[in-house]
């Protein structure tokens, strides 16, 4: 159904839902998967073919055909056309930089509460991936004030978001320069329901995140290292308007299935980047005190929470003073490691080495607490 077939007591379709069912169009994307699995993306434009080492596939015989149809090349072999889902899309979309994967852009999704209406700045945009799933979510009614410091990062991410939805998204909006500066010339205070940042150096816009936001408003940081998570997670601590913060990863899995011969794939998609969320406090609210108490020597002497030395960098940290207690490590007492290395001794590798070494690990001497041998216990 079309626009002019629409009645008028219905809504208007939501952007870019026409281009997402009906028949292919020309200048549609879509994907091509040939019998071994491999996924081809073309462009559909009449007269063009799409070519492999193995024949060849005309255009203008797919354009007006229905999704899901199969189609045989010229040297007989089939392919499946079918319209790229949006995580497809963002996979295979030409790109500029990095992009935020579909299940991490999932998971900020559902993870921050966006909903239809939200009004939610993002930052920055890269080739944007994420920004079409937040546009999605928010619909015409909502608001993505994007802020990318490229340029040419900025003219990719509209350009694949416009081929995705067929059209500028009327929600959309994309501001060159820096989050710190241009946010606060671009919305009034008080007024966003989310922020995500995905960039290097999220603790930096904090205090602006935190003003632009309305109470109750969630903050979202998608990093890529365990030390920019942990610098983002001090800095919102110390800054003392927002939640306890909340961090975690996700791990992607798929499996093989063929018959009886159901496993888990050789190749996954592990770790692309940590997400940590807050959420802001109301005007003049402090921050509730954590009831637990940081790991023993969690924190130097000379480092803060969040804190910064005079170049601006994050305080570095002595190599002595990465020991298991002070990363939350449990001790483990030489009593029970003795007893570990000893539930080991009959086993056919122990007898081996201790065989070619012409010793043996009851040679060694005890002490008289450990005279007696067992089984380990978690009492241990």
């Amino acid at each position: 159904m079309t626009e002019a077939d629409r009645p008028s007591d219905l809504p208007a379709a939501p952007t870019g839902a026409e281009y997402r069912r009906g028949p292919f169009r020309e200048g549609e994307r879509i994907q091509l998967t040939d019998p071994k699995g491999r996924m081809h993306t073309i462009t559909l434009t009449p007269g063009k073919q799409f070519h492999t080492h193995r024949g060849f596939v005309r255009h203008d015989d797919l354009i007006g055909s229905p999704d899901g149809v199969t189609i045989t090349n010229t040297a007989g072999v089939e392919y499946l056309a079918l319209r790229p889902l949006l995580s497809d899309y963002v996979m295979s979309m030409p790109r500029g930089a990095a992009v935020v994967y579909p299940k991490d852009a999932g998971q900020i999704v559902t993870m921050a509460d966006v909903f239809p209406g939200a009004r939610v700045v993002e930052a920055g945009v890269g080739s944007g991936a994420l920004s079409m799933s937040l546009l999605r979510s928010v619909g015409e009614h909502g608001r993505v004030y994007s802020f990318e410091r490229r340029e040419d990062f900025a003219a990719i991410a509209a350009g694949n978001a416009r081929e995705f939805f067929g059209t500028d998204h009327p929600a959309w909006s994309i501001t060159i320069g820096d989050l710190v500066d241009m946010l606060p010339q671009t919305v009034e205070a008080g007024t966003i329901d989310r922020v995500v940042l995905d960039m290097l150096a999220p603790w930096e816009c904090l205090e602006v995140a935190y003003d632009a936001l309305a109470p109750g408003g969630v903050l979202i940081c998608y990093v890529a290292t365990a030390t920019q998570l942990s610098r983002v997670a001090e800095a919102t601590r110390e800054h003392g308007g927002f939640t306890e913060p909340q961090a975690w990863e996700s791990l992607v899995r798929g499996w093989h299935l063929e018959g009886l011969a159901v496993r888990p794939e050789h190749r996954m998609h592990a770790h692309t980047g940590f997400l940590i969320s807050t959420r802001r406090l109301a005007d003049g609210v402090e921050a509730p005190l954590r009831k637990r108490r940081p790991a023993k020597g969690a924190y130097g002497e000379d480092s803060t929470e969040g804190g910064a030395t005079d170049n601006g960098n994050p305080p570095q940290t002595p190599d002595d003073a990465w020991t298991p207690d002070a990363v939350g490590e449990r001790p483990v007492s030489d009593k029970k490691m003795r007893k570990l290395v000893r539930s080991f001794e009959n086993t056919p590798t122990a007898q081996a080495l201790a065989a070619e070494s012409g010793a043996s690990i009851d040679d060694e001497p005890r002490d008289e607490a450990d005279a007696t041998d067992g089984v380990v216990t978690d009492q241990d």
